[in-house]
This record gives structure tokens, C-alpha cells and sequence, in this order.
């Protein structure tokens, strides 16, 4: 995405003006006789979204009007980048405190499209913005770009073995440490629980975990860790999911992917943390070695997990996360997952529930995400539920009783057992993320969709300044 965000541009590129519906009047008061004619016309208020084109007499474009809404929504910039002809442009003029690197940003998001297995579609549009950080714009484009383009990949060509040479490669372009254990080896180095949940896949395809060590602003500095969920394909195993529930499940390694994406943001704007990146990466399969309804799990803190549900595979995998993360002692915990149908019935496809029992660090979250416009919810850490993870067999069980209806709360209880407490650790907050837009959107096209990364990326950078 770095390409279409310019740093300079010359006299022949486009003005653009971005105006706000308040504003639309006064901004087309001054422009030429065409564009006002073509505004009346088209009944181009300032409406988010609302794009006006305005020729001169030879048909080539003289300027761009494009409408922010009420207020002024530096995202709503998201649908200018689709509706344009190719072409360079300038923003000749915003809305006054309008961030123009949001802007720049906003642009740049809406400019993504998944198009690798299709023939060439011609080049984007291309923009420069005035005043605008243009390297960061870029950071955060091309790392959420990362994130789309492999939750959109389909599982034949995004296995656990892709997604290690991605994490390979950002680990070498920053300068980090990694660590894979694969196969057999989980069992040796005490990642039980991932190796349950993978095994049955095809040995091409073994179950892994990936662990990202960056210290390049220090060694002295806090440790943030995040954790994400990498099932590069569900099943649901022996409790396998009807056809319409399987069919998008190539997109359940979006918390891995996610993570990656973050923590390529950190180490790109050299924040000043440490960092840890942990991403079990399984392919929930169906095979006679797959784990069973009633199996007995151990994992990696030591508690015994009863299996009520093979389709209930992320939080398995994530415990062995969580613990490892504990012992590295992090000053913050984050994991994200696509982990259940329950937060898309609480909160639709574009708002995804987090959960914290930190009220600071909740805070921290929510003014971030309005800041980045980068939405999330907070849903409570509901103890009255914890009991319905109650086994009659193990510690815990992966599935709650019938009667526990808040499947993302207990999903999020049940993760809260694993992940790193006490004097020596920071807090942690659980993300149940879709990762995806089920229908297309201006700005957002259908497919996969970076979410809440962009405002955990500005909480960190705020937390540890």
C-alpha cells in the first residue's frame, strides 16, 4: 500500500478538496461554474461519501470535492480511493483540525484490494497529502494490508508453513529473534494443548508455535506480548460444522494474522517496549489421530482441560499461548482471536468485544480506538459465568454448560484462567475479533478487514511513551 501515498507531487496532480457537510456550500462558493453546476446536479451536500468530478471543457478533471459528513469523519476518506479514476492527486484543502494523517491513512486503507489471483486491474489512484507523516501512514497501511492479505489467502496457499515465512520474514526485516517448534517437538517443549489441536492435519502441516522476541529499542524496556489465534482452517473436528458455517474458515488465523501486523507496526516506528509476538498456528483437521468429545487435555500451565467440544479449538491453543507469555513476565498481554459466533450476535461483524479487568488499561483501549477510529466494545468479565466451565473430570472444560449463553464472555473466562497474573505481570486484554466484512461497504470492501489493531497500536505507543 506504500505506493499510494505520495511524498510530493507536481502541478499536474488533481486537486482534491475534502469538505464537510456544513461546510459543502461555502467550499463550492469559490469554484469554477462547472463544478457548481455539476454540484446542483448531482445534489452533492457534503454527505460522507458524496464524490464530485469536475471536467473542463476538454474533459480532463480540474478538481475533486469530496464529502466528509457531519463533522467531519477523517475515515469516511476510505471510499474516495475506490471511486477515483487512476490518476495522481493532491489534497488541496480539509476541514481546519482535520488530522491529515488520518487522512493520508484513510486513503490508503480504502486504496487495499485483494487481487492475486486475478488478472491485473489497471493501477490505483494515487495521493499526496500536505502536513501529513507520511511514513507512518505507510507503517500502519502496509502492516494492516499484511493482515487482509492473509486472512484473505485461501488455506491451500496459507498453511502453517506460510504463515511461519511471514513471520521469518518480518522477524529478519526488524532485526528480531525467532523460535518455531513444530510437530512432534510441541509435546517435548510442552505446548500439549497446541499439538492436540493440530495433529490430525496432514504432517505438511503440522502444528507449530511461533514465538517473535524484539528488543531493538533496549533491553531495558517493558515487555509488551501479543498472542494471536492461527487456525489456518476449521473443521470443528469430530464435532464438524455444517458447510455454510465452514465456508469462510479459511479466516480463523486472523488473531495470528493480526498479531503480526501489530507487532510489525511496534518494531517499524521503533516504539519503546520490548516485544514478544506468540502465534500457535493449527490446522483444526478430521483424521483418526483428531482429539475427541470427552478427551482430557494437559497443557501448558498444568491444568487439566476436559474436550466438551472439538469446535471450540482456538481457546485450547491460546492457553499454551497465554502461559508461555506469562513466563516471559510481560508488562502487557494482548491476544486477539477470531474466536466466537457469540461476539458477531452481541455486537455485529464491525465492533469487536474486548475484555480486561484492568480499568486503566480499559480506558487506555476505548479513548485509543475512538482516537484511531478504530472501534471496539467493551463486554464484561462476567464472574457469575465462570462456574460454567466447571469440569466434573479436569480443571476447566472448553465449552460451558448449555445454560451459559454469553459464549464470548465464557470464551473470554475461560482464556482469563491461562493468561499471565500476579506481582511480575502487567494486565491483559482478550480481543474476539471477525477479522472480516460479510458484505461489501464504501471503503470496505467484502473480505477480510484489519480491526482494532490500528487502536491498539496507538494505545501502546501512548502507554509506554
Amino acid at each position: 500500500m506504500s505506493d499510494v501515498i505520495l511524498d510530493a507531487a507536481d502541478g499536474s496532480a488533481v486537486p482534491v478538496h475534502a469538505v464537510t457537510a456544513d461546510a459543502a456550500a461555502a467550499a463550492l462558493a469559490t469554484a469554477p461554474a462547472v463544478a457548481k453546476a455539476l454540484a446542483t446536479l448531482s445534489e452533492f451536500k457534503g454527505k460522507a461519501g458524496q464524490l464530485l468530478i469536475a471536467p473542463d471543457e476538454a474533459g480532463a478533471m480540474t478538481g475533486v470535492w469530496f464529502g466528509l459528513g457531519d463533522g467531519g469523519d477523517p475515515m469516511a476518506f476510505r471510499a474516495l480511493a475506490a471511486k477515483l479514476p487512476t490518476g495522481t492527486y493532491r489534497l488541496a484543502s480539509a476541514p481546519e483540525g482535520l488530522d491529515r494523517s488520518q487522512l493520508a491513512l484513510a486513503f490508503a486503507l480504502g486504496s487495499y484490494r485483494f487481487d492475486r489471483y486475478k488478472a491485473h486491474e489497471g493501477d490505483r489512484a494515487r495521493l499526496f497529502v500536505d502536513g501529513a507523516d507520511v511514513e507512518e501512514a505507510r507503517h500502519v497501511a502496509h502492516a494492516c494490508a499484511l493482515a487482509r492479505d492473509m486472512i484473505n489467502a485461501p488455506a491451500n496457499d496459507m498453511g502453517p508453513l506460510q504463515i511461519e515465512t511471514i513471520a521469518r520474514e518480518i522477524a529478519e526485516q526488524y532485526g528480531a529473534r525467532i523460535t518455531v517448534i513444530a510437530g512432534e517437538g510441541l509435546l517435548e517443549a510442552n505446548y500439549p494443548a497446541v499439538h492436540a489441536v493440530g495433529r490430525a492435519a496432514d504432517p505438511a502441516r503440522a502444528p507449530r508455535m511461533i514465538e517473535i522476541a524484539w528488543d531493538g529499542a533496549g533491553a531495558d524496556k517493558p515487555l509488551v506480548c501479543l498472542v494471536g489465534k492461527g487456525v489456518v482452517f476449521d473443521t470443528g473436528g469430530l464435532d464438524i460444522k455444517p458447510s455454510a458455517g465452514m465456508r469462510q474458515m479459511k479466516k480463523d488465523m486472523g488473531g495470528a494474522a493480526h498479531a503480526l501486523a501489530l507487532g510489525r507496526m511496534i518494531m517499524a516506528a521503533k516504539l519503546p517496549v520490548r516485544l514478544a509476538v506468540l502465534a500457535p498456528v493449527v490446522e483444526n483437521a478430521i483424521s483418526g489421530d483428531a482429539m475427541r468429545p470427552g478427551d482430557i487435555l494437559a497443557s501448558r500451565k498444568g491444568l487439566s482441560i476436559e474436550v466438551g467440544n472439538t469446535d471450540a479449538e482456538g481457546r485450547l491453543i491460546l492457553a499454551d499461548a497465554l502461559a508461555r507469555a506469562g513466563e516471559l513476565k510481560p508488562a502487557l498481554t494482548i491476544d486477539l482471536a477470531t474466536l466466537t459466533g457469540a461476539a458477531r450476535v452481541a455486537l455485529g461483524p464491525q465492533l469487536p468485544p474486548f475484555y480486561t479487568d484492568d480499568e486503566g488499561l480499559a480506558g487506555q483501549i476505548e479513548a485509543a480506538a475512538r482516537a484511531a477510529d478504530d472501534p471496539v466494545w467493551r463486554l464484561p468479565l462476567w464472574k457469575p459465568y465462570a462456574d460454567a466451565l466447571d469440569s466434573d473430570v479436569a480443571d476447566i472444560k472448553n465449552d460451558p454448560d448449555a445454560w451459559a449463553q454469553a459464549g464470548s464472555v465464557t470464551a473470554a473466562l475461560f482464556l482469563q484462567r491461562f493468561a499471565p497474573s500476579g506481582p511480575d505481570c502487567g494486565p491483559w486484554a482478550h480481543l474476539d475479533i471477525f477479522a472480516w466484512n460479510p458484505r461489501g461497504r464504501p471503503g470496505h470492501p467484502a473480505g477480510a478487514e484489519a480491526q482494532a489493531i490500528r487502536g491498539l497500536y496507538r494505545m501502546i505507543r501512548e502507554r509506554f511513551a
